[in-house]
């Protein structure tokens, strides 16, 4: 804990019988960037605004740079903070809205601007300091809060979806600009989304959230590799891996609903399996039988939707691929690349061994 900038043991936040935040705990080291991520309600915003004083803990303690700071007010516990709505003042210039925080605090007008000209040139701003907001972009007022962030030279900066606003070009350049700019600084950043791909790309550490209450939390690749639920599985990837219900077979556990090849040693019943889009194979001799429904040309590949019993799933496959209605073909892909999870609790199961369905 000595050695973490940022410290939540078990944070609870409740409105009346409604828990927005349930017994969560993790830490944040020195100069990492972590994503909170989840969907809408899972109480990621909040549990940011805990991390920044904006809300009362119902229970539990926040730690900064070691001090228990769970009762202080945000003006003491030296961070800085960027949220959804870009919240400038529309009658100051660039140059007030970035600089208002200093002034409240007294900087001296000569340190105001060293530090203002030093951050504007840092994110691109040094030619619109004389302007207002509304003469601005949205990626353009998205610098301003950053660099109101930036200049008061606090160690940890929150982010709350800060690109939400900004088309998806933007939205790309932006994360580009932020990650470097963390970088440079040696910044540490919790940064809240619910975009797994603004997570998987710029995340040191995820840590995604369901329900009040942590999923799973690790460095990107291994909430991809190893998802350690059926929600995991479900919310990290593009597309989302599939998850197939199984039955018993004969030779071992198969697709419900087929009576194709088994694909796990052992009975199915009661469970699922997971396999990414990317990992599976289009073939026409062997593997598990489907019927090829409807292909999606993306330009780079194509995501190709296939059926094998009453099940839908997708495969994305390079380049493009043409289907007829109903084509038939095999789908393929190696023991490795099968995850094993319980229905009923969509925890992940260890030990079975997936069979390779590759020809």
């Amino acid at each position: 804990m000595a050695d973490s900038e940022i410290s939540l043991a078990r944070v609870s936040k409740r409105w009346g019988d409604t828990r927005a935040v349930d017994d969560i705990s993790f830490e944040v080291p020195p100069h990492r960037f972590v994503v909170l991520l989840g969907p809408s309600g899972c109480g990621k915003s909040t549990t940011l605004r805990l991390i920044a004083g904006l809300e009362e803990v119902t229970a539990g303690k926040i730690l900064i740079h070691g001090a228990d700071v769970t009762a202080l007010p945000p003006s003491s516990r030296r961070l800085s903070m960027v949220f959804q709505s870009y919240a400038l003042f529309p009658h100051l210039s660039v140059a007030e809205n970035i600089v208002f925080g200093l002034k409240v605090r007294r900087v001296a007008s000569g340190a105001r601007r060293e530090r203002l000209n030093r951050v504007a040139a840092l994110v691109g701003l040094s030619d619109l300091l004389e302007r207002k907001p509304a003469q601005l972009s949205g990626g353009q007022r998205q610098r301003v809060a950053l660099a109101r962030a930036i200049i008061a030279e606090h160690p940890i900066c929150l982010m709350d979806e800060p690109l939400s606003n900004l088309d998806a070009r933007l939205r790309h350049d932006m994360r580009i600009e932020i990650h470097s700019l963390q970088r440079r600084l040696g910044m540490t950043v919790v940064y809240v989304t619910h975009d797994q791909v603004e997570a998987m790309s710029m995340a040191d550490h995820i840590i995604l959230m369901r329900d009040g209450r942590i999923e799973q939390e690790g460095e990107p690749d291994e909430l991809y590799v190893r998802p350690v639920s059926t929600f995991a599985a479900g919310f990290i990837g593009t597309p989302p891996m599939n998850l197939l219900d199984l039955a018993d077979g004969a030779a071992g556990a198969v697709i419900s609903g087929s009576d194709g090849a088994a694909v796990l040693r052992g009975g199915g019943a009661g469970l699922k399996l997971g396999v990414r889009p990317e990992d599976i194979r289009l073939s026409d001799r062997a593997g598990v039988p489907a019927q090829l429904i409807n292909a999606e040309y993306l330009g780079a590949d194509t995501i190709v939707t296939a059926r094998v019993g009453a099940q839908s799933l997708l495969v994305r496959v390079a380049g493009r691929v043409r289907v007829a209605e109903e084509q038939p073909a095999c789908l393929g892909w190696r023991s490795a690349d099968a995850h094993v999870f319980e229905t009923r609790s969509g925890r992940r199961v260890e030990g079975r061994e997936a069979i390779t369905t590759e020809a």
